[in-house]
């Protein structure tokens, strides 16, 4: 994994961390949103319907320094765009964060090993995204065709072969036919816009039910500085750095060490604090480039105190979509945050809220609509975190369900079944050991998550 160097006096990391308390809620993002709503059949695999969380992609407007382009690669047997080729201008710079899963694909240990080299990140001129074959385990095979990949499209970009970024996403233990990718080049070329979020966000979906995509500028010393990104994720999706895809770019001119700096610090509690079922991809990648075509000032130490308002941009983009992922959960009804509070530790909160957010049991409770807090109880109770049992309460949006270790004497059954039947869902838990707090967003767990994965391959 690329990790942001541990250098930066302790103000540094406080000037971000309020940076990032200050941000700005993700609905703010939301309401920027195109008002068409998205269709009913989904885009990507056929017989898939529109998630009934599901948000429309937002407007994007161009970002300087950068073209994209979409194909139709044929890794999928039905028709659709399936090949995605970003094109950065010169001098752009890289910084991406992956999947700790011990068996990484092809496309990742690739990114990993030109990024952490000498120089990496520098000058990155190009990423490939194929969707429909995710090159994951496939050995030596697999790799062949990743460096393929990346020499033919370094020798049409006019660069080296370190400066092209690969991402791959879809069924494990499939080697990539690169000879697929070569073939649309020349279409790739001809096709390269400024204007091709959309399209992009459409062509990495694999399960997905709708595109993601999130924008937001801020500004650096009076240069106004875009973000944009789109993601990729359905199942398979608990990210540890879902099956996730991310990538980023803004026109802002930033040094790789203060990129990898800021997406190690915003990962954690975005990207890295969702869950669909609790399983880690081989894939995993988020990619953030900087293209410099703002005409703001380079960035070039993580402490310098302009970072502040790209800081709480990049993370309202990165949680933005996080969400996203969540809202597509395959199979998905409800949209769940789950916040522990009193822990003993962050990562004992931490720890705390995915075992709430992960538990099928707790899960199934939330599709049938059922404010079942035993559940959450027995959540808890496994993880062998400090809990102080007689202080622990437990609440379902603004309604107690339990408080110091008991049935709340207020508890409304009538109200909390009205309650559960919103699609967004609050759970709070209070554990009585400290001071400490974590959020982490899941979705319900419905007869349709077995159905979509019973016939993935098909």
């Amino acid at each position: 994994m690329s990790r942001p160097p541990e250098g930066g006096r302790a103000s540094t990391g406080q000037m971000i961390e309020q940076a990032i308390e200050k941000a700005f809620d993700p609905l703010a993002t939301a309401l920027k949103r195109a008002t068409t709503p998205p269709p009913k059949v989904a885009p990507g695999k056929p017989g898939l319907e529109i998630s009934p969380l599901a948000v429309p992609f937002p407007t994007i407007p161009p970002i300087g320094g950068v073209e994209i382009a979409t194909a139709r690669a044929g890794f999928y047997k039905h028709e659709r765009d399936d090949l995605v080729v970003f094109s950065f201008a010169r001098g752009t710079t890289c910084a991406g964060v992956f999947t700790r899963h011990k068996i990484g694909s092809a496309p990742v240990d690739w990114c990993k090993r030109q990024l952490d080299a000498d120089g990496g990140g520098e000058d990155v001129r190009a990423l490939v995204v194929n969707a429909g074959c995710a090159n994951a385990f496939t050995g030596k095979a697999g790799a062949d065709a990743a460096r393929r990949t990346a020499s033919e499209v370094a020798k049409r970009f006019g660069c080296r072969q370190r400066d092209v970024m690969l991402a791959s996403t879809g069924v494990i233990g499939v080697v990539l036919d690169d000879r697929k990718i070569v073939a649309r080049m020349p279409d790739i070329e001809a096709g390269l816009d400024a204007d091709g979020w959309a399209r992009a966000g459409l062509a990495i979906m694999t399960t997905d039910t709708f595109p993601k995509g999130s924008y937001a500028e801020c500004e650096i010393e009076g240069r106004k500085v875009r973000i944009a990104g789109i993601a990729k994720g359905s199942g398979m999706i608990a990210p540890d750095m879902a099956t996730m895809l991310g990538f980023i770019v803004t026109d802002a001119a930033i040094a790789p060490p203060v990129l990898r700096a800021l997406l190690g610090l915003h990962v954690r509690t975005t990207f890295n604090s969702v869950t669909v079922d609790g399983d880690t991809s081989t894939n995993d990648t988020c990619l953030l480039f900087a293209t410099g075509a703002s005409g703001a000032p380079r960035i070039a130490r993580v402490g310098d105190r302009r970072l502040k308002e790209f800081s709480a941009a990049l993370d309202r983009v990165m949680l933005d979509l996080a969400h996203q992922l969540v809202r597509d959960g395959e199979g998905a009804t409800k949209f769940v945050k789950v916040t522990v509070e009193g822990a003993a530790s962050p990562a004992s909160a931490r720890k705390l809220a995915k075992s709430i957010a992960d538990s099928p049991l707790v899960k199934t409770a939330l599709a049938g609509e059922d404010a079942n807090w035993g559940r959450v109880v027995m959540a808890v109770g496994k993880t062998e975190e400090p809990v102080d049992r007689d202080r622990l309460a437990i609440r379902f949006g603004p309604h107690v369900a339990a408080i110091d270790g008991a049935p709340s004497p207020t508890y409304d059954e009538a109200k909390m079944s009205a309650y559960m039947k919103n699609p967004e869902i609050d759970i709070t838990v209070d554990v009585g050991s400290g001071r400490a707090s974590a959020t982490v967003w899941t979705c319900d767990l419905t007869k349709r998550y077995v159905e979509i994965n019973g016939d993935y391959r098909s």
